[in-house]
C-alpha cells in the first residue's frame, strides 16, 4: 500500500455562467487547466435567488457528460430527447451529450438556498459521436458505506472500504471514473483506495481536513500525486465533506469551444456547421 500525496492545489474562481449564474470554477477555469479526463468542475453555492434564479436555459453539447450533483435545493432538467428530470437533495443527473444534445437547467425555487457541483468528464474520441443520453439518479439509489466517525456516498466507481467491495450507481464508463462524497466526523480518518495509473483530485467543500500531513484547500481542485493506490484523510475539529474525483485518463488532444469538446479543429467546425444547421442532434 503506498499513500498519495498532495502535488498541486487550483483555487476556485468566482466567475458566473448559464444566465448569470454565480459559480466557483477550479479545473476548467482555462483550457489548459485540466485533469485528464475531467474538463471542468463548478461548485455553485449560494441562499440569494439573485445568484442563481436565471439558471440555464436551453443550450447545446457534444463531445462529453455533464454530472450534476445536487447538495440543497431543486433544479429541472429537460432536454430535447424528452428527458425531464427533477434534481433535489442528494441527487445526481448524469447527461451524455455524445453526438449532440440540447438541454436546460432551470431553479425550481425562489428562494432558499442552492448548492452543489457540476462536473464535466470527457469522452474518448471513439465515443465522441454516441447517442446522447440521460440518467435521473435518486439520493436512495447511491450507495451510502457507513464506518466509524463518518460515511462515503458513492455516485460513480467501485471502491473497497474496510474489507468489503462497494460498487456506485454509475460504473460502466471507459474512463472508469470514481466520484465519491466523503463525510468525516471531528478528528476522525479514512484510508481509501485511489486506482493506480487515475488522475485523481480532492475538494474540500465544508469544514478542514489533511492529506496524510498536508492540509486540504478549501474551494480548490486539491491535485494528488501521479504514485500510489490510497489516500489518508483526518477531519478537524468541525469535521469535514470532501469530494474525491478520479478516473482514467484519455491521453488524447483536446479542443474545446464553448459547449463543444472534440479532438480537432475540424470536428469543432463541422459541430459548428451542424449546430447552425440544425444537424446536431439529428
Amino acid at each position: 500500500m503506498t499513500l498519495r500525496s498532495l502535488k498541486q492545489i487550483i483555487p476556485a474562481l468566482e466567475t458566473s455562467d448559464g444566465a448569470g449564474v454565480r459559480i466557483k470554477r477550479s479545473i476548467g477555469q482555462q483550457q489548459n487547466i485540466r485533469l485528464d479526463p475531467f474538463l471542468m468542475l463548478d461548485e455553485f453555492g449560494s441562499a440569494e435567488a439573485a445568484d442563481y434564479i436565471a439558471g440555464f436555459p436551453s443550450h447545446p453539447h457534444r463531445g462529453f457528460e455533464t454530472v450534476t450533483y445536487m447538495i440543497e435545493g431543486h433544479m429541472l432538467h429537460e432536454d430535447h430527447l424528452g428527458n425531464r428530470g427533477d434534481l433535489r437533495n442528494g441527487g445526481v443527473q448524469w447527461m451524455t451529450a455524445g453526438r449532440g444534445i440540447i438541454h436546460s437547467e432551470m431553479p425550481q425555487q425562489e428562494e432558499g438556498v442552492m448548492r452543489g457541483f457540476q462536473l464535466w468528464l470527457n469522452l474518448p474520441a471513439a465515443e465522441k459521436m454516441t447517442e446522447a443520453g440521460y440518467r435521473d439518479i435518486q439520493p436512495e439509489e447511491i450507495p451510502e458505506i457507513v464506518f466509524e466517525g463518518g460515511k462515503v456516498k458513492l455516485i460513480a466507481g467501485t471502491m473497497e472500504i474496510e474489507g468489503q467491495l462497494h460498487e456506485g450507481s454509475v460504473a460502466d464508463r471507459s474512463t472508469q471514473p470514481i466520484y465519491a462524497d466523503i463525510h468525516l466526523e471531528s478528528g476522525a480518518s479514512v484510508t481509501l483506495p485511489v486506482p493506480e495509473g487515475h488522475n485523481a483530485m480532492l475538494y474540500l467543500y465544508e469544514g478542514t481536513a489533511s492529506l496524510s500531513d498536508h492540509a486540504l484547500q478549501r474551494s480548490a481542485a486539491n491535485i494528488l500525486g501521479d504514485n500510489g493506490d490510497r489516500i489518508a484523510l483526518t477531519a478537524g475539529e468541525s469535521g469535514a465533506r470532501v469530494l474525491l474525483i478520479a478516473g482514467k485518463p484519455i491521453g488524447e488532444p483536446v479542443l474545446q469551444y464553448g459547449p463543444f469538446v472534440m479532438n480537432t479543429r475540424e470536428e469543432i467546425e463541422q459541430t459548428l456547421r451542424d449546430y447552425r444547421d440544425g444537424r446536431l442532434t439529428a
